[in-house]
């Protein structure tokens, strides 16, 4: 009768050397390829946590951009009364996995493109930004500004191309309810395709946007979208390890104590929304105008700073982003902490390879 499977056989070793339990070597090839990718583990893994946690706040926020509400607590009960507890999670899985792909891949484009940036600066002034930021007691450079921000913009227009045709279906499902209910069209055929959209899923949303757009309608609001990312992923970073390091130096620790990635994280949320929350504004309403007309007849809101028009739903969106990016960076921090103390036996590891 032959025997059944088992991982945790011995594999087979030249003579005079131990076997090696497979359940072992397997436990270290995990090892080793976890400290490989730690960025990228530590991203995927905080980002999941953050996303679903703060999800219904990034509902409401997308919904009175769309939409005028009188307060947020108008908007929290009109989606209760019109959608019950499930309207506040409407479209998120599609949030968790893209969100999830676009921070991993962020993170890592951030963090090549960093100590890219951190060569070139090195050679032509002679001094390492991130050496900088890493001495105790130093403060933040025009040099570790321009790294850090050159760095996250390079990583938020790369990252453009993946992350919007998921943020476009994102928003469908978060606002069709409202565009069933509130939208208001003289033609026919503007209120059919408006309906068409109402209760998808994420396939059936983008098959529907190719089927009137084409595939370009996938990158519906794409200029506008690539704008708010490089704009605010370089002001993201900036601020978040500038004040990393400044709050780090105030307690006389390392830049990555705890409080300063907790604070850091929130504040970091707190003044890129501040700062790219007109252009994002522009973003939703264009899309908005996507899914509720013919192409043809699509309005293009312009960009209006310091118009209050834009502004609405920035107090959720600030609460949001300051909650999100406070439990992902303290998250983030941690994991990567925890991957870069594992131990891996790479003596079994070269034995095991022979």
């Amino acid at each position: 009768m032959p025997e059944p499977n088992d991982d945790r056989r011995a594999i087979p070793q030249q003579r005079g050397v131990l076997p090696i339990s497979r359940a072992v070597l397997m436990s270290e090839q995990a090892k080793l390829w976890t400290k490989r990718y730690r960025t990228e583990v530590a991203a995927s893994s905080s980002s999941l946590l953050s996303t679903l946690v703060a999800y219904p706040l990034d509902s409401v926020k997308s919904r009175m951009q769309a939409y005028k509400f009188q307060s947020f607590m108008d908007c929290v009960q009109h989606t209760y009364k019109t959608e019950g507890v499930h309207g506040f999670w409407r479209g998120v899985w599609s949030p968790l996995a893209s969100i999830t792909l676009v921070r991993t891949v962020s993170f890592s484009i951030y963090q090549k493109s960093k100590y890219t940036y951190d060569d070139w600066i090195h050679r032509a002034t002679g001094s390492s930004p991130l050496v900088i930021a890493n001495t105790k007691g130093a403060l933040p450079t025009l040099s570790t500004v321009t790294c850090f921000g050159a760095a996250g913009a390079t990583a938020g227009a790369i990252i453009t191309a993946i992350a919007c045709p998921f943020e476009l279906t994102k928003l469908s499902a978060q606002i069709s309810v409202l565009i069933a209910e509130r939208t208001k069209s003289t033609s026919s055929a503007d209120d059919s395709l408006r309906r068409s959209y109402n209760n998808l899923g994420t396939f059936r949303t983008a098959q529907n946007l190719v089927r009137h757009r084409g595939f370009k309608g996938l990158y519906s609001g794409f200029h506008l979208h690539m704008l708010r990312d490089t704009i605010g992923t370089g002001i993201y970073f900036i601020t978040y390890e500038s004040a990393k390091q400044l709050l780090a130096n105030a307690r006389g620790n390392s830049p990555t104590t705890p409080v300063a990635v907790v604070v850091a994280g929130g504040l970091c949320g707190l003044v890129s929304w501040a700062c790219i929350y007109p252009i994002d504004s522009a973003k939703s309403i264009y899309q908005r105008n996507c899914l509720t007309s013919h192409k043809d007849r699509t309005k293009k809101p312009k960009i209006q700073f310091f118009n209050p028009r834009m502004y609405r739903g920035l107090s959720v969106s600030m609460s949001r982003s300051c909650v999100v990016n406070a439990i992902f960076f303290s998250a983030f921090e941690f994991a990567k902490k925890r991957i870069n103390r594992l131990e891996v036996d790479e003596n079994l590891l070269r034995t095991a390879s022979t």
